[in-house]
Order: structure tokens, then sequence, then C-alpha cells
């Protein structure tokens, strides 16, 4: 991928300084957690880069995809490195239902220990200012080249409409994901923009009939409220956690190295949860 330009869903959208900038790094502030949560209802996001332990990441990795058939990967290479062979096997269900390996991946033991992990609890109790409960439908993203599909332009409210709006989300990319491989880009500042905003870019969207995606289109997306794309060449042991209303999106996986990642969602003890994220992520669930 050319850094001139990159898609997301098969649409181009131009690596300029007008619609993309660096996402600002908040690792010197984990040690000051007041403004560690300054920064994050400023910018709606943060980055913490090495917070996690990246043999710790790999492992995950490699557990997950060692699930697959070996034609999934390219010859002489591992699971953890999962580098794409170029075809799906025959009879792989679609991502994410059952008898696919990411339904199964989310219910194991060793998929709840990383999840719960103390250090991510004690980063969602600082930003939120208090006790948090992790709600149970935990997502596993997988995207591989090819295929030209990524997450839309959105904000996790729109699928969050049930409950408090005191909730937050950990994005976790499970192996090193720079631009190419299909990382997270989050608008800039867009928390604050109303949603009526981004009607000029619904118009042209893919999924006119959901209400909850904005866009297909990023370039539309940013140019409707004249913002830019916050991006990081993210590696293993890396995390972003991001407000509820924070606009974002994925780049399409262009890399021989698959693109896997995990979405985690905290909420303030006490406060009302959606009851579509009371349960265990499927990839058919609808919500």
């Amino acid at each position: 991928m050319s850094r001139q330009a990159v898609t997301s869903n098969g649409v181009p959208i131009p690596f300029t300084p007008e619609l993309f900038a660096p996402l600002a790094d908040s690792t010197p502030l984990a040690g000051d957690l007041l403004a560690l949560r300054r920064r994050f209802r400023q910018d709606g996001v943060v980055l913490l880069r090495g917070f996690l332990d990246r043999r710790k990441v790999l492992d995950l990795r490699g557990a997950y995809l060692s699930r697959f058939p070996d034609g999934l990967f390219a010859a002489g290479s591992t699971p953890e490195e999962g580098i794409f062979s170029g075809r799906v096997p025959d009879g792989l269900p679609a991502h994410g239902v059952r008898g696919h390996p990411a339904h199964a991946f989310v219910r194991e033991r060793l998929f709840a220990s990383f999840a719960d992990q103390p250090v991510l609890r004690r980063l969602a109790e600082a930003l939120l200012g208090g006790p948090v409960d992790r709600l149970p439908r935990a997502i596993l993203r997988h995207f591989h080249a090819g295929t030209l599909m990524a997450s839309r332009a959105h904000t996790d409210h729109a699928y969050m409409t049930r409950g408090s709006e005191r909730v937050l989300t950990m994005w976790i990319p499970v192996g090193d994901c720079p631009m190419e491989a299909g990382g997270l880009v989050y608008l800039e500042g867009s928390h604050r923009e109303a949603a009526e905003r981004f009607e000029r870019a619904r118009l042209g969207s893919d999924r006119a009939g959901d209400p909850r995606p904005i866009s297909h289109d990023l370039r539309a997306t940013a140019q409707a409220v004249g913002r830019r794309w916050l991006w990081h060449d993210y590696e293993a042991g890396d995390l972003t956690v991001h407000s509820p209303h924070l606009v974002h999106a994925s780049l399409d996986t262009v890399t021989d190295a698959m693109r896997v990642s995990v979405d985690l969602r905290f909420i303030l003890r006490g406060e009302k949860a959606d009851t579509r994220w009371m349960k265990e992520w499927a990839g058919d669930d609808g919500a």
C-alpha cells in the first residue's frame, strides 16, 4: 500500500495532511492517571504503547490462529506469524459464527484470562473514575488481504443505545498492525460533533438501510465535518481506549500478515448495560 493513498472497504482516501494526522501518544501520561483521564476526555482516545506484555499478546495470536487448518497459512510460516496463503480453506464457516474458530476462542479460559488482566481493569477504572465491569460481549476481529473489507466509520454508541453512556472501548491489536495491516483510525475531535453533521456522508453509504454506520467512504466522512483521521503504526503490546462517541474506522488489510484484534468494553459499575452486550459475542448475533 502506497501511503500516497490508502483504502477502506476498497474506497481510496488520499494520505495527505488535510485528511490524516498522527495519533497522539499518551504513553508518557500512563504514570499520571489524572492527566491521562484529562487527555481521554479532551481527545476521546488515548494511545498507550507497549502497555501490555508483547509476548502475551503474541501468544494469544498464536493460540487463536493455531485453531485454523494449515491451508490458511503460507508454506513455511507459523500460526503466530499469521501469513495468509491467499486461500481460505474450504468449508470454513463465516467469521465468528458457530463452528468458526473465533466463536469458540472467545469462550475459552485462555481468552478470558487475557481480557480480564488486572492492568486492563485498572486502566478502565482510572479513565471512568470508579469501579468497572467488563461487558461479556468481547469481539475478536480477523482480516486478511484480498477482501477489501474493513470497519466502516461509526461510533460505538450507535451499537449500544439501550444502556448507559459511561462505557469505554479498548482496542487491542493482536500482533503488529501498521496502517497497511488495517489498523484503526480515529476522526479527530468527532466526539464533540452533532450526529446531524454526518448526514452528508451517510447519503453515500453502502448500507443506506442501516442507521448505525456512518459510511464506508472515509474521505466523505472526514470532509463532512472538516476533520482529519488520526493514525498510528501499532505494535503488539499497544492499545487504544476510546469514547463511545468518537467516530472511528479501519483501513483495508493489504499485508501478507493477517490482522487480528480484540475489542473489550468496560462500564462503570452500577450503570445500566445494554443487554445485547451481556452475552458472549457471535459473528451473527446482530448486535
